[in-house]
């Protein structure tokens, strides 16, 4: 008889973002008459930029003439995307990448998920905690996190980088040293950033005991203060130890397009074993290319126009960021995020857990957000809000928030 994989059955319930899809739907049908707004999930709600559907449109004519018509993509990515993104993501703030060592994919998810299985299978891993769930999850599933403790709600082979008021939600270096670092910046949940200083810190620690670090970088483009990376690549020594996992999800509004990239220079080795060889032939072995027609639209969003009009959509979201952060600390909620990110970390009032705070939200006043607790053990107490709504939503969700 056939046997399953054991190590997905070490997974603790469903995935975060399934379990609130279900307790909505269940409340949206016992309620019918109730409008629910949804500052949960970091989708986008802003339509895809002119300039980008532009893109698409000539893109898909193109595939109706057979001259110009495209099949396979090359599995590494087309070079008219590797070059532009090499060029203005990298070269134009002074990081040493080329487009060759650019990989383009379907998405940030699927590469931070996969990326692990270039690695030992008795690596062990480190996470700041809160964390975004696939980095562990992924581990789970490869057989590589140990045993679950439930009352902790940790796992017996990971590393945990507690992330707290106390330490103004920046990691500390971890005692028992790691093989594999996830640092994620500006930070999914808790919107919060690192500096420059405070980054070269892990970069430094990273060489000096042979460690990698996965780099997400998936809101980059939302920074705003100027002592804050872009790009881990802009700290000294970055090739040897990193790599930086990017997504055109938040910055372009491509969460249903799917699109993305991973960086690893060819300067990380182990023995004489390079990185990005491995993930050359896994990509190659595993991925197809991500579609002609999403790599031209990704082509787009460097382009003057489409940088001018991306530009304008992530204000719009740091927008409700400020009124969400703003409101929110007018009825005496604590907060930290909303300024590099698009997303508020806040303080679940009255020592209410996470869970039951999002019951009480959804319960009085409509509004859906992510419990703390499902983003790892230090996150119960608090609660995340994103501003990936639209204006009218955000202003109605805090204003209802404050009448509590």
């Amino acid at each position: 008889m056939f046997r399953v994989n054991e190590d997905y059955l070490k997974l603790p319930g469903s995935y975060l973002f399934s379990t609130i899809a279900k307790k909505v739907s269940a409340f949206t049908e016992a309620n019918p008459d109730k409008k629910i707004i949804r500052l949960g999930i970091g989708d986008v709600t802003q339509p895809i930029a002119p300039k980008i559907i532009e893109s698409l449109h000539n893109s898909v004519d193109e595939m109706a003439h057979a001259e110009t018509f495209h099949g396979y993509a090359p599995d590494l990515g087309y070079d008219f995307l590797r070059n532009v993104i090499a060029e203005h993501d990298y070269k134009r703030i002074g990081a040493d990448i080329s487009a060759d060592e650019i990989f383009v994919s379907d998405g940030a998810k699927s590469d931070s998920g996969s990326i692990q299985e270039i690695f030992a299978h008795d690596s062990k891993i480190a996470v700041c905690d809160p964390v975004y769930p696939v980095y562990v999850d992924t581990n789970v599933m490869a057989g590589r996190t140990g045993v679950y403790d439930a009352a902790t709600g940790k796992w017996s082979n990971v590393i945990y980088m507690p992330c707290t008021l106390e330490n103004n939600f920046v990691p500390e270096l971890p005692t028992e040293t790691p093989d594999i670092i996830y640092l994620c910046f500006p930070n999914n949940p808790t919107g919060t950033t690192l500096t420059k200083e405070q980054l070269q810190v892990w970069v430094d620690y990273a060489n000096k005991v042979g460690a990698v670090i996965i780099y997400d970088a998936a809101y980059e483009a939302y920074i705003t203060e100027e002592n804050v990376c872009h790009s881990i690549y802009e700290c000294e020594g970055a090739r040897t130890c990193a790599i930086e996992i990017r997504s055109f999800s938040k910055n372009a509004g491509f969460t249903g397009l799917r699109l993305g990239f991973t960086v690893i220079p060819k300067d990380i080795k182990s023995g004489d074993v390079t990185l990005h060889s491995l993930w050359a032939r896994r990509h190659g072995t595993k991925f197809n290319g991500a579609p002609y027609i999403i790599q031209r639209a990704g082509e787009a969003v460097y382009s003057a126009e489409g940088q001018a009009q991306i530009k304008e959509q992530i204000a719009y979201y740091m927008n409700n960021a400020k009124i969400i952060k703003a409101g929110l600390e007018s009825v005496g909620y604590k907060t930290v995020g909303g300024v590099n990110a698009p997303y508020i970390w806040l303080k679940t009032p009255d020592n209410m857990t996470s869970w039951d705070f999002f019951d009480y939200l959804l319960e009085k006043a409509n509004v859906v957000g992510t419990p703390g607790s499902g983003f790892g053990p230090s996150g119960e107490g608090y609660f995340r809000l994103t501003a990936f709504g639209s204006y009218e939503n955000t202003v109605e969700a805090i204003e209802r928030i404050k009448k509590l």
